[in-house]
């Protein structure tokens, strides 16, 4: 049995999610819990980021792959406008790094747009308790991933290291065609992806590599054997 929240009004929500039909069907399913109202909608982050200002809500339901600009730099943006509002990161990857990366910049939950509607409401209460909310299926992976990267961070440190071994398999891909002189809509066709998803891998690739733009990460790439190193593993 799913636990009541007592509050005294209700939990108003910002909702921030570039489908539209996804986002009307999670509008009509948070509306019908009585401790909640969606004070807002938005399909673009800017405008949500705008609403937040305006409505203060108590919790923001991001999708982390969006257009224009992505739920990630939009979580930071949210976080550092001081307002205490609680986010929950709403996305359909499956992908431990953008888990870590996302509960880092400030997010309390992790939930997957695939999910029962039963959890995203149980993932609501579970934030505005105070609680941090995943998936069973996700929490043992993200510890383990959160582990992992701390115990490299923390022995690189000082070290220098290379940036490149944090890339995943399709980010490595991703960068090979950027390399190449590629476009975002030439890998997204290569790649069989949409363009959306390219530039959400992309971001990461900027993120981990800690440049600011294409031209830095092909910089980065070559001046740190990327190239060779896809050549190796091509050879073996």
């Amino acid at each position: 049995m799913r636990r009541t929240l007592d509050f005294n009004k209700k939990i108003k929500i910002v909702l921030i999610d570039d489908n539209y039909e996804h986002l009307m069907g999670i509008k009509e399913l948070v509306n019908l819990e009585t401790n909640f109202e969606v004070v807002a909608t938005a399909t673009n982050a800017n405008i949500g980021i705008n609403f937040v200002k305006r409505f203060q809500p108590d919790l923001v339901l991001m999708d982390i792959n969006m257009p224009e600009k992505d739920g990630l730099t939009a979580i930071s943006e949210i976080e550092n406008l001081g307002l205490g509002v609680k986010i929950i990161a709403l996305t359909g990857y499956d992908d431990s790094d953008l888990i870590f990366r996302a509960m880092k910049i400030g997010a309390k939950g992790y939930i997957l747009k695939t999910m029962a509607s039963a959890q995203l409401i149980y993932a609501i209460e579970e934030v505005m308790q105070g609680k941090i909310y995943l998936p069973s299926g996700l929490s043992s992976r993200f510890f383990e991933y959160f582990q992992k990267t701390f115990k490299e961070e923390a022995s690189n440190n000082t070290s220098g290291e290379n940036l490149l071994q944090y890339l995943t398999q399709r980010e490595e891909e991703v960068l090979e065609l950027l390399t190449q002189g590629v476009t975002y809509k030439g890998v997204a066709s290569q790649l069989f992806i949409s363009e959306t998803t390219v530039k959400t891998h992309v971001n990461n690739i900027f993120q981990k590599l800690q440049v600011n733009d294409r031209t830095q990460a092909v910089l980065y790439a070559i001046n740190n054997g990327f190239t060779n190193r896809k050549k190796l593993k091509i050879a073996i």
